[in-house]
């Protein structure tokens, strides 16, 4: 059975369309006269889809599609529109209403709109409830070359994965984002394109250049940047290593103790300061971070 909330402040609205979806079967139909309520009812009890009207007095159908979307991102929401609320419904499904019916169509069109949706939402909802529930561990392994475009998707892929796993909190998720990044863009610059932190202090613009340069030239543009991450609900193990020359490890200055106008060690000291424990290996061209569950700083 499919929970479904009408939302209208005009009750012979909020009436026509919910008869509509109790006259079906497999659909228990709930009613809101208001944003404010539906959102108070969302916080006790999510349906599996909203029906809103769009223009409302205390708040209009796209704020209420953004806060859905914010907060409850798994519930879909279909617009009921009428003449006069084009731009504002084109407004809300651009911030992510998954589809409208005009209030003159409603009897021929609603009910088949909310299947559709509902067949479109419910794998959604199903795999994440699978992810939350019964996922034990993971392990991804990439092989990128030396692109940066390709470093936000792959981050944002193991943040992904990280939260499947409830290893890490909403805050602890943009840091851990943050120190794989800055991993990667060393594996890819300092590492594969054998680009020193010291060109970027004296010319951001010789820096690109060098850049876009060795991304085309051997021995630089045949080397790849390889992720290896182990995740399970107590840890998170990220590998990335570079197949350039490496570097000393012990030769490195303590990131804590570095000046921080600079750009030299700013990678690594993020990386330590976001991660439970950061470690290389001794040629210097692979680092190891660590994400441990419930902890929130910091490697030493």
């Amino acid at each position: 059975m499919s929970t479904i909330l009408v939302v209208d402040d005009c009750s012979v609205d909020r009436l026509l369309a919910g008869g509509l979806l109790e006259r079906e079967d497999g659909f228990a139909v709930h009613y809101a006269d208001s944003a404010r309520e539906t959102l108070d009812r969302l916080e006790r009890n999510p349906p599996d889809l909203i029906i809103t009207d769009i223009q409302m007095p205390d708040m209009d159908g796209l704020e209420l599609v953004k806060q859905v979307r914010q907060r409850y991102p798994l519930v879909p929401v279909i617009l009921m529109t009428s003449r006069g609320s084009e731009e504002t419904a084109v407004k809300a499904l651009r911030a992510g209403a998954a589809n409208y019916v005009p209030k003159g169509l409603l009897r021929d069109e609603l009910c088949d709109t909310v299947r559709t949706v509902l067949a479109a939402s419910s794998g959604a909802r199903h795999m994440a409830r699978l992810m939350a529930a019964c996922l034990c561990a993971s392990r991804y392994e990439f092989r990128i070359e030396n692109d940066s475009a390709l470093i936000t998707p792959l981050v944002a892929h193991l943040q992904q994965a990280v939260e499947h796993l409830g290893l890490c909190d909403q805050a602890e998720r943009v840091r851990l984002g943050i120190a794989l990044e800055e991993a990667l863009v060393n594996a890819m610059y300092h590492g594969n394109l054998g680009l020193s932190s010291d060109v970027r202090e004296g010319s951001r613009e010789v820096y690109r250049r060098l850049v876009e340069e060795r991304r085309t030239a051997p021995p630089y543009k045949d080397r790849r940047v390889h992720v290896i991450a182990e995740l399970s609900r107590q840890e998170g193990v990220f590998v990335i290593r570079d197949e350039g020359e490496g570097f000393d490890p012990a030769a490195v200055a303590d990131p804590c103790e570095a000046d921080l106008e600079k750009v030299t060690g700013r990678g690594l000291l993020l990386m330590r300061t976001f991660m439970d424990d950061v470690k290389h290996n001794s040629r210097g061209n692979e680092v190891t971070l660590v994400k441990r569950r419930g902890n929130r700083a910091c490697a030493a």
